[in-house]
């Protein structure tokens, strides 16, 4: 890949992460636009739609880092267990969807029912699953559990700092934006590889 099918790269993740996090407030934080549509303040608009764009800008770069991350950790996890890394991830897979669902219903002390956690995780178990197999079908089956890897394990690395905020409302705002960017990257790098190939 060359320097501007990178650049390309990382500024479509960056307008896609703005745009998931622009439409996600129009949802979670929807008191906020009310409050300045009656009586009608452009200005407090404004700012708040430079706000939330800003802050998908930002949880796009996360998730650029942590998906160049995964670049890393998929050849270096190749290199040290060859034939187990599959195994390897699925195991961490696990562990982590199990820490989705222990940790924060701990965090709350009960005050949440457990159920909600469950869900939360089998949510994201859902979609990974998904795209992991878009992905494995526009590429190979090898490709499916390092796809899963990226969706449910470092997804859930780069939205730790929104997991230890109060509230749920940018909790949301970041994991559907750390879902949209990662899907992108995920679903596009092989494509842009295959045309530099037929190139």
């Amino acid at each position: 890949m060359n320097s501007r099918k990178l650049v390309h790269f990382f500024f479509t993740t960056l307008f896609l992460g703005g745009l998931a996090g622009l439409i996600t407030s129009f949802f979670v934080k929807s008191g906020e636009y009310s409050k300045n549509l009656n009586p009608f303040d452009l200005g407090e608009l404004f700012g708040l739609v430079v706000f939330f764009i800003g802050m998908g800008f930002v949880f796009s770069v996360v998730s650029q880092t942590g998906f160049f991350a995964y670049l890393f950790i998929n050849r270096f996890g190749l290199g040290m267990f060859r034939s187990f890394w599959p195994t390897v991830q699925v195991l961490l897979i696990a562990f982590v969807l199990f820490d989705l669902v222990y940790f924060p219903y701990k965090a709350t002390d009960g005050n949440i029912a457990l159920y909600w956690f469950i869900l939360m995780s089998l949510g994201i178990l859902a979609y990974g699953w998904i795209v992991a197999k878009i992905k494995a079908k526009e590429t190979n089956q090898t490709a499916f559990i390092p796809a899963l890897f990226l969706m449910i394990v470092m997804t859930s690395i780069e939205w730790v700092p929104a997991l230890r905020t109060e509230g749920t409302d940018y909790a949301w705002l970041m994991i559907i934006t750390l879902l949209v960017c990662n899907t992108y990257q995920l679903l596009a790098l092989h494509r842009l590889n295959n045309k530099e190939l037929k190139k």
